[in-house]
């Protein structure tokens, strides 16, 4: 009998999952599934509860689908390298199979683990899974990474034009030995945490039925619409599939067959097919900050663009803490703040607008801003929350970010023009008539009196002036070039 083990990490599922495939192809099914709880990773500032809630509930269902074959997963807990060294010891597995990952930390891992069980006889056998296209496999006619997203989306669909995405059926294991031991499945008080966010239904079925739904509904709330629908943070028209992506409950390879397989419903140039086609880059977006990552690691301590590491914020303690709190007297912003404490998600365009408001009108590091959404989100992923934020900070890999400064009035006004999303997480507003939804502070006493608020007592005046701040935003980013300039680096 050969036997060999599965390292399960963020590709929590059965179906599509490549390492699984060859690890049961290669042994004839006896695979030892095995998920190691890595208490570096569990007592990390970043790691959030609702993340961790979202990994506990997504690992009992996996076991769940696994003894439902007659197999399940096995639970050890300590330093992977240990671990897997033990593990294979005590097992006899002459094989390990994984997916790989990507961040510093989890290839520095990784690279320990291959090293330490080769020098054990133990073959190690790693496969892509996460990412559609991995790093390395488009580059510049220079042979560099690119590092603008508009050209690298040109060449990652050519390159997907040219790959083959079968579908991966869940392989057949044979049952584990009663010998092989699994520790318990930890609760979420036992690992010392706690939450009273709203959490998804974690796993692979949850995942599947999510995509499913959202590829299946003829309206403004799914694929066939999400050009149109995807901008207004009110209307649940996004597939709410990125925590389900994040821990590898669904595979990024199935969410672009699916949309491929929609797309050949329609005519060329028709609106769901540019809504499809957007969708897709949100994918090819998803592989391109994961390039960024992996070709340039210092992202995660500092600016990309080197210069903007000079940038001299206010860091404002009390204005931090408003924002945090969704108390910063903007609407939008707080509907937003508030709706990532209450579901532990937030809206794209929302997180977009809070971003830009905590850099670029508090003048508060982005650095501060990235760190508490890793803490509070449930699809919390380094690589796309720090591209994001420096994205919005203008620190990132756009040309000439510096100078975007989104207006929180305008980009309520905009994408929620009626107030729906203001008035569901901001009750404080909930009778606020229209013309003032998202400029409270201009109602007239008597307009306060008849909606139940008043402007400074039971909601906050703006803590700040956005015209004023965005000046001094402009300033401050015109003096980082300049001083750049000047030193010449």
């Amino acid at each position: 009998m050969h036997t060999v083990i599965h390292w399960f990490r963020r590709d929590l599922r059965l179906r599509d999952n490549p390492a699984l495939a060859a690890a049961a192809s290669a042994s004839d099914g006896h695979v030892l599934p095995l998920f190691i709880l890595d208490d570096a990773i569990l007592s990390a500032p970043d790691t959030g509860s609702a993340r961790v809630a979202f990994l506990l509930d997504s690992l009992r269902a996996l076991d769940a689908t696994l003894r439902a074959q007659g197999s399940r997963l096995i639970i050890r807990r300590g330093e992977p390298r240990a671990v897997l060294l033990t593990f294979a010891k005590q097992s006899g597995a002459y094989g390990l199979y994984f997916n790989r990952d990507y961040t510093p930390l989890a290839r520095a891992r990784d690279t320990a683990v291959e090293q330490a069980l080769a020098e054990h006889g133990v073959a190690v056998h790693t496969f892509k899974e996460a990412m559609l296209v991995e790093p390395g496999e488009v580059a510049t006619k220079a042979g560099t990474p690119y590092t603008v997203y508009t050209p690298y989306r040109r060449q990652w669909a050519m390159q997907l034009a040219h790959t083959a995405l079968p579908a991966i059926p869940a392989p057949r294991l044979q049952p584990v030995p009663q010998a092989i031991e699994s520790v318990p499945l930890p609760s979420l008080a036992e690992l010392h945490r706690t939450t009273d966010q709203e959490i998804l239904p974690g796993g692979e079925a949850a995942g599947q039925t999510r995509l499913d739904a959202f590829i299946q509904r003829h309206n403004e709330l799914g694929l066939r619409g999400y050009k149109a629908g995807r901008e207004q943070p009110a209307l649940n028209a996004t597939s709410r599939l990125s925590a389900y992506l994040r821990f590898g409950c669904i595979a990024p390879a199935a969410c672009l067959r699916a949309a491929q397989q929609l797309s050949t419903q329609f005519e060329p140039g028709h609106p769901a097919q540019q809504s499809i086609e957007t969708w897709i880059g949100e994918l090819a977006w998803r592989d391109f900050y994961y390039q960024i990552l992996a070709y340039f690691p210092y992202v995660l301590d500092g600016a990309f663009k080197h210069q903007y590491d000079a940038l001299e914020w206010d860091n404002n303690e009390q204005h931090f803490a408003a924002w945090c709190a969704g108390r910063t007297g903007y609407p939008i912003v707080d509907a937003a703040m508030r709706q990532l404490a209450r579901e532990a998600w937030m809206h794209n365009r929302a997180r977009m607008i809070v971003a830009s408001f905590l850099t670029k009108d508090l003048l508060i590091d982005w650095r501060r801003g990235e760190r508490y959404f890793m803490r509070m989100l449930i699809d919390g992923d380094h690589a796309a929350n720090n591209g994001g934020w420096q994205w919005a900070a203008g620190t990132g890999t756009d040309a000439q970010p510096y100078f975007r400064i989104f207006n929180p009035v305008s980009q309520g006004q905009k994408f929620d023009p009626q107030g729906a999303y203001v008035r569901r997480y901001v009750p404080e507003l909930a009778q606020v008539p229209e013309r003032y939804i998202h400029t409270p502070w201009e109602m007239p006493p008597a307009e306060q009196r008849r909606a139940n608020v008043q402007i400074g007592r039971d909601y906050p005046a703006p803590i700040v002036a956005h015209a004023v701040q965005r000046e001094r935003a402009l300033t401050l980013y015109r003096q980082a070039r300049a001083d750049d300039t000047q030193s010449g680096v």
